[in-house]
């Protein structure tokens, strides 16, 4: 296939996976445990048990991890924002504002934007993350948000400035 076929995939200057394979790590270590729990107890071996604690812990917990990539990753390239499959055009983001005095989950008076829709297909800000917010064109405002807010605040900051100051 020629080279100026191939898709080139555009340079990511942010990125989180939103969630480990590590985890599945978990479905083994349940079954060595339930090996332990059958020796320290004198059932003796009995291999059903631990596999089944090895099928349904690894099984749930990829189900997890899976549903996690999916819809808590972030990318963040020259063209767009991605929270998890929502993408946003970065011709979309007016600004991005400074960082709130006050977390959400304070009792203190809130910015505006920390009340406003978050960015993905969630409710709401996923655990773990913390919003930023953003001025969309229209005078919307929304909440980006990653677990490294400050890197992708400084990424997404330096593109919209950027394109604000070589917009005519």
């Amino acid at each position: 296939m020629p080279d100026d076929q191939l898709l080139e995939r555009p340079e990511r200057l942010f990125f989180e996976t939103g969630a480990s394979w590590y985890w599945l790590l978990a479905g083994p270590a349940a079954a060595i445990a339930m090996l332990l729990i059958q020796f320290k107890g004198g059932v003796g071996f009995q291999p059903w048990v631990p596999l089944i604690f090895l099928v349904l812990v690894t099984g749930f917990l990829g189900l997890q991890v899976k549903a996690a990539r999916i819809h808590t990753s972030v990318e963040l390239t020259r063209d767009a924002l991605r929270e998890g499959t929502e993408v946003t055009p970065l011709t979309h983001i007016v600004r991005v504002f400074p960082e709130a005095q006050h977390s959400a989950k304070s009792r203190e008076l809130l910015e505006k934007w920390q009340t406003s829709r978050a960015l993905g297909e969630l409710s709401g800000v996923p655990r773990g993350r913390t919003g930023i917010g953003v001025e969309l064109t229209g005078k919307r405002t929304a909440q980006a948000w990653a677990r490294n807010h400050r890197g992708l605040r400084a990424a997404l900051t330096s593109l919209v400035e950027g394109e604000t100051a070589s917009a005519p």
